[in-house]
């Protein structure tokens, strides 16, 4: 039943119940003050030309001041029910009539049932759109669903936990669910989603770990935790404690690594030009791209300045990466044993401690909750927690708090105490890296952008993602349509801001590829390393 249909019920019983009730009340003060019996029709008759102010017949006039007053009421009654009909009726029944709304079900068969739409399944429906790959949202929020409908997005609205919701989206024709809702409301969806269908690929996005294997009990296919893995990768973002890791690199075949690379202020390459630097030349490793202060360029020219807190993107042989980080944080091993305080005990908070708690840090935890763990419980907005906790003699902070706004001031407020620390933070939404940037924060990753590759990776078969946890993407992807071109034909890095870094052909990985001889075929899977943005741009202009 419909807002409006339920309104129409809901009114008219309103009026139903004042007439019935005005009639007795009218029989019985005619008795009483006038002393004349009337049938309970003849006074329900009265009470409506009352109400509608159509004439009273013979019962008029009235010689008691008590129904006179009862029929100046009924009066003001009918008065009042115009009035009110208007807004409480009229207006929005109209209003119903021409809002658009989403449709009752879909039609499909292939896609991606998504539920609900969160900023996590909003980066998975970036993919989905990249790729031309169909989907439709199953949305539980009513007006949620009507602003999505109205922004074009294909949605249902409707309650994921009922086996009806499910089947109005065609789960049983579907290639896979995914589910972002609350754990207690994911496995509920996921027992739903079984009574349908025992061979869909049900995946789960999960905040709590120790909840994992009550989806996997209730029959999730995939279950992930992107808050774990968000909060290990900012752990590794601190320079003089984890730059010597040996997961910093990306293995794409046994020729050829690809690893991004902080230069420090301390660091001997600092604030030089690519040309000055002769990586090439020294350490066998090409720069792919570089970020300045949150925004990606690439390529980079020979007279690009490296400056402090630039980000490097490069690749070359197994070996000549880490002879160039050795090189990089030499002036920084000294540092070991400096200060890092950790703002946001959370999930990925907790993740990143249990890194850290490997190295020789000394740490300090601030927290708005009260726990064992926690060294200073205060708000992360309250400057005086962060004099408390001595941030100014911190070497590094890692700012990992669930409210984008109070990340953005929190890393302000550190900025300011602290001018010469290294600051990584967490954004939730992926268009709000930026501000988080511009706020001081040295490096910025998205729980939204590591959601959205780690669900592609999971739902997209033909993608394999390489790396989950660097601020640019290392897929592997069909050649498509640049199947018989060489790069320099296809100009793939000017077109889609990607670079082709390796192919695989029949399970060899060929990392010397010539741009003016290298043709690529069919079946080769190519190795393409880019932002997320430039990822989606080749896959629209390529496999779309």
């Amino acid at each position: 039943m419909s807002d409006w249909q339920r309104r129409i019920l809901w009114t008219a019983g309103i009026v139903a119940t004042t007439l019935l009730s005005y009639a007795l009340v009218y029989q019985w003060g005619m008795r009483v003050y006038e002393d004349q019996s009337v049938l309970y029709i003849q006074a329900l008759q009265v009470v409506i030309e009352a109400i509608t102010t159509a004439g009273f017949g013979s019962h008029a006039p009235w010689s008691s001041p008590q129904m006179n007053a009862m029929v100046l009421l009924m009066n003001l009654t009918g008065v009042l029910f115009v009035f009110l009909a208007v807004p409480l009726f009229v207006v929005p029944v109209l209003r119903d009539a021409f809002e658009q709304r989403p449709p009752e079900t879909f039609s499909g068969a292939g896609h991606i049932v998504l539920t609900p739409h969160t900023s996590r399944t909003g980066a998975l429906i970036d993919e989905l759109e990249a790729r031309g790959r169909s989907y439709v949202i199953l949305e539980p929020r009513r007006e949620r669903a009507k602003d999505l409908y109205v922004d074009g997005y294909p949605v249902l609205h409707g309650d994921p936990e009922s086996v009806e919701g499910l089947e109005r989206a065609e789960l049983r024709a579907a290639g896979a669910l995914v589910i972002d809702s609350q754990d207690t409301v994911a496995t509920s969806i996921i027992l739903s989603a079984r009574e349908l269908s025992d061979e869909i690929q049900t995946v789960t996005v999960i905040d709590d770990e120790t909840l994992e294997s009550y989806h996997w009990m209730a029959g999730a296919d995939q279950v992930l935790s992107p808050r774990q893995l968000l909060g290990e990768g900012l752990a590794r973002e601190i320079p003089f404690l984890l730059r010597m890791a040996d997961d910093t690199t990306i293995e794409i075949g046994e020729d050829l690594e690809v690893a991004e690379l902080d230069i420090e202020s301390e660091s001997p390459i600092c604030d030089q030009t690519i040309g000055q630097l002769q990586l090439r030349e020294r350490f066998g490793v090409d720069v792919i791209g570089a970020w300045f202060g949150g925004t990606f360029k690439s390529p980079v020219g020979p007279r690009t300045v490296v400056d402090c807190n630039t980000r490097l993107l490069v690749s070359g042989a197994p070996g000549s990466i880490q002879h160039l980080q050795r090189e990089d944080s030499s002036t920084l091993q000294s540092r070991r044993h400096q200060g890092v305080i950790v703002v946001g005990y959370g999930r990925s908070g907790q993740a990143a401690v249990d890194v850290l708690d490997g190295t020789e840090a000394r740490l300090t935890i601030i927290d708005a909750k009260d726990h064992p763990d926690v060294d200073i419980v205060g708000d992360a907005r309250n400057p005086d927690v962060y004099e408390e906790a001595n941030v100014g003699a911190a070497d590094a902070i890692i700012i990992d708090i669930d409210d984008d706004t109070t990340a953005l001031l929190a890393t302000l407020i550190a900025r300011n105490a602290n001018p010469d620390a290294h600051i990584v933070a967490r954004a939730n939404q992926e268009e709000n890296e930026r501000k988080i940037y511009q706020a001081g924060a040295d490096y910025v990753q998205s729980l939204a952008t590591i959601s959205g590759r780690m669900l592609a990776a999971t739902v997209l078969t033909d993608e394999d993602v390489l790396s989950f946890q660097t601020k640019i993407d290392v897929v592997r992807l069909e050649a498509g349509r640049l199947a018989g071109q060489t790069l320099a034909e296809a100009d793939v890095r000017a077109e889609t801001g990607c670079t082709v870094v390796g192919a695989v052909r029949n399970g060899d990985v060929i990392t010397s590829l010539d741009p003016d001889e290298f043709v690529f075929r069919d079946d080769d899977r190519l190795v393409i390393v880019g932002t997320n943005e430039g990822v989606r741009r080749f896959e629209k202009q390529f496999l779309r």
